[in-house]
């Protein structure tokens, strides 16, 4: 009989896909370990995109993607799944990473069967539980079910500590997002878009739940104006498929010439558009993490961010989804030189890459106790 260590390790989004990546590698690898890998597919079709790019394969589907599904309806199919995938097989340890619905969800079902839950990017907080919605408190709840909580940084580890957790189960490992962005970032990829020669590129990402509506506009309006104010920029807009964003987007931006509306890039390409910008507008958290490891300025279109260490180091700046301060700040970086060195001098307060040996280390010596 095996002696094997059993470790299921869930993914239901593209980021946790990328942040979980390098954990799922480096657990492969240890002899101790018999890693098993489920994907509840609450973005199926971007999360088989990043598994695909780091030949990481599915052990359990439970495919549980609907269109335009609530939170409630959601959140009840991965409960009722994972209770049937830990009613057929056993399991010494889950993994979850971040703050989704999956995260939560999962780790309520691993608690309620009493399996230990260790979580990958604990201790993020705005401190507002509605605000980011609903991954605030997706995250919140996760901590209070997990057993190891592995913080990015040390101000995510001071959070825990605050709200009361041992300091002995609270980790400082680094980011994983570091862990896999510097294991392709090297090659030589292709974002297989055409963006005209000669042009400053400007990525735009925004999908979050909470700039649906008037947010979204007050950002697709900034763009427009960027484009129309600056003649030698051309906006990468990878749209995100949820109705909420690609009405909006088609409505204000499609049909400009200086704006590529595109479908959402596969991890590579994404990397190799993020290796390519000149600047950066997004709302996205693993685009904080990711793109001043690049050297490239971020400018956060959120009221609040749980990342606050990059806005600290000067490489990120928060500026909302405020039409007009987007314009203002994004104007400031496109013209004055002194103020883009200042942002895109390099470097990630988010780790060193060495983040999952870290995450498997803890792991070893607390499944070994």
């Amino acid at each position: 009989m095996s002696n094997k260590k059993k470790i299921l390790i869930v993914v239901g989004t593209r980021p946790e896909a990328i942040k979980m990546a390098p954990v799922i590698l480096a657990l492969r690898a240890e002899p101790w370990a018999e890693v098993t890998v489920l994907a509840t597919a609450q973005h199926r079709q971007m999360l088989d995109q990043v598994m695909a790019a780091f030949a990481i394969s599915t052990d359990i589907d439970l495919n549980l993607m609907r269109p335009n599904q609530s939170l409630t309806e959601l959140t009840a199919r991965i409960l009722h799944g994972m209770d049937g995938v830990f009613e057929a097989r056993q399991f010494d340890a889950v993994l979850v990473q971040g703050d989704t619905t999956t995260v939560m969800a999962v780790a309520m079902a691993a608690f309620y069967r009493g399996i230990p839950v260790g979580h990958v990017e604990a201790g993020l907080r705005t401190g507002d539980i509605r605000n980011p919605f609903p991954e605030e408190m997706n995250r919140v709840v996760a901590g209070r079910l997990s057993r190891w909580h592995f913080a990015p940084t040390t101000s995510a580890q001071q959070n825990l500590i605050r709200e009361g957790y041992p300091a002995a189960d609270v980790h400082v490992t680094g980011n994983t997002v570091i862990d896999a962005l510097m294991a392709v970032a090297s090659r030589e990829l292709d974002m297989g878009v055409d963006i005209p020669v000669g042009k400053k590129l400007v990525l735009v990402t925004s999908h979050r739940r909470e700039n649906f509506g008037e947010p979204l506009r007050g950002i697709c309006l900034a763009v427009r104006d960027l484009v129309e104010r600056h003649g030698d920029i051309h906006v990468l807009y990878p749209v995100h498929p949820n109705p909420n964003v690609v009405n909006t987007v088609n409505e204000i931006l499609a049909g400009h010439p200086a704006i590529t509306l595109s479908q959402p890039l596969d991890y590579l390409p994404f990397v190799a558009a993020m290796k390519r910008a000149h600047l950066i507008l997004s709302d996205s958290g693993g685009v904080q993490e990711e793109a001043p490891a690049l050297g490239k300025p971020v400018l956060v279109m959120r009221r609040e961010t749980e990342r606050p260490e990059a806005v600290t180091e000067g490489v990120v700046r928060l500026v909302g989804p405020d039409r007009d301060a987007i314009v203002r700040n994004a104007s400031l970086l496109l013209t004055d030189d002194d103020a883009y060195a200042h942002m895109a001098r390099g470097g990630s307060p988010y780790g060193d890459g060495q983040a999952s040996r870290r995450i498997v280390a803890i792991l070893r010596e607390g499944l070994a106790a």
